[in-house]
C-alpha cells in the first residue's frame, strides 16, 4: 500500500483560510473576507455566524459548477466591478487577485506548498533548468519558477488567462525574466515540441476535469490524461528534474495519479509521491484538503 504524503501550504501574509464549514470557507485574501463554496467542507463552523457576515464578498454557487453562481458584494465591496484587482505577494512574487465570473480568485492558495519545492528544486540543481509550464492559467507557478532562476515556456489556452499572467510577471519584477507565454492547446503543443525534439528539464501541470482549447479542442481528464501523460515523458530532457501533476475538480483516488507515474516515469529512478494538497484553518485546529497531486522528482535534490 502506498501511503498518502500530505502537503500543507505554508502560511503567506496575503492569503488565511479563516474558517471552514456547511459547504464554505471563508478566506482572507490581502485585505478582503470573501466567502466561497466548499464541498470538503462537511463539519461545522469553527466561528459564529458574525465573523462569517462580515465578509466583504460572497460566492453564491450551485453544485460543483464554477459557472453557475454569482458574487454578492457588500462592505468596502458594495461598489466593486468584478474586474477590480489587487496584489498579493508569496515570497519573491506579486500576483493579482481578481473577482472572477467563477468563483476562483486567479491563484490557488494551498499550491504554496509546490511553490515552494519547486523554487528549492530549481536553486539547489546547480545547473541551467528549462521548466514547461502545461495548463498555467495565471502564471504564479511560472513565476516561482522564473524566479528561482529557471527558463519558463508557459502554456494555456486561454488568451485571457495569458494577459493576466503577463500582468502579473510585470507586477513581480520580472519582467526581463526568460518567460515564454504561450496561447495553445497543451497536447497539440507537446506533440509539435515532441516532433522537433524540443526537452525539458521540468514539466508541471494542472489540466482541468474538462476543457477546451483555443480552436475547440477537448479535454476530458480520464480520458486524456494517460496518454497525455506518455507524451510529457517524452518530452523530458536526458538529466529531469522533476514532474508536478496537480488534479482538481475529479472523483478519483490519489493511487489512480500514482499508479500511472510509476507507469510513466519506469526506468527513470528517482522518486515518486502523491497525496493531498491542505490549507490549515488559523482560527481551528482543522485543516481542509483541497486537491490531489503526484510529482516524481530524480531525488537528488532533497529540500521541500
Amino acid at each position: 500500500m502506498i501511503a498518502p504524503v500530505m502537503l500543507t501550504a505554508p502560511e503567506f501574509s496575503d492569503y488565511e483560510l479563516i474558517d471552514c464549514g456547511f459547504g464554505e470557507k471563508l478566506e482572507r485574501y490581502g485585505q478582503y473576507l470573501i466567502v466561497r463554496p466548499e464541498g470538503q467542507a462537511l463539519f461545522q463552523p469553527s466561528l459564529e455566524t458574525e465573523a462569517w457576515q462580515s465578509a466583504d464578498a460572497v460566492f453564491a454557487g450551485v453544485g460543483e459548477d464554477d459557472d453557475k453562481g454569482r458574487w454578492r458584494f457588500q462592505n468596502k465591496l458594495k461598489t466593486a466591478a468584478l474586474e477590480d484587482a489587487w496584489p498579493i505577494r508569496f515570497r519573491d512574487v506579486r500576483f493579482h487577485a481578481r473577482f472572477t465570473a467563477f468563483r476562483h480568485m486567479g491563484f490557488f492558495a494551498e499550491q504554496a506548498a509546490h511553490w515552494d519545492w519547486i523554487s528549492d528544486q530549481i536553486r539547489l540543481a546547480g545547473r541551467p533548468i528549462k521548466v514547461l509550464n502545461l495548463f498555467g492559467y495565471t502564471g504564479v507557478a511560472s513565476l516561482v519558477a522564473a524566479a528561482a532562476g529557471a527558463s519558463v515556456t508557459h502554456v494555456d489556452a486561454s488568451k485571457k488567462a495569458i494577459g493576466w499572467a503577463r500582468e502579473n510577471q510585470t507586477l513581480s519584477g520580472l519582467g526581463d525574466a526568460p518567460i515564454r507565454w504561450i496561447c495553445d492547446d497543451a497536447a497539440k503543443f507537446v506533440a509539435r515540441e515532441a516532433r522537433r525534439d524540443n526537452a525539458y528539464d521540468a514539466i508541471i501541470m494542472d489540466p482541468p476535469k474538462y476543457g477546451r482549447g483555443p480552436k475547440g479542442e477537448v479535454w476530458h481528464y480520464f480520458d486524456d490524461l494517460p496518454e497525455f501523460m506518455h507524451l510529457t515523458r517524452s518530452i523530458l530532457s536526458r538529466t529531469p528534474l522533476f514532474f508536478l501533476l496537480s488534479s482538481y475538480a475529479i472523483r478519483a483516488s490519489y493511487l489512480a495519479s500514482h499508479e500511472l507515474a510509476r507507469d510513466v516515469f519506469a526506468g527513470l529512478g528517482g522518486k515518486i509521491e502523491s497525496g493531498e494538497l491542505l490549507i490549515n484553518q488559523t482560527k481551528s485546529d482543522r485543516s481542509i484538503s483541497t486537491s490531489l497531486y503526484t510529482r516524481w522528482h530524480n531525488g537528488k535534490v532533497q529540500n521541500g
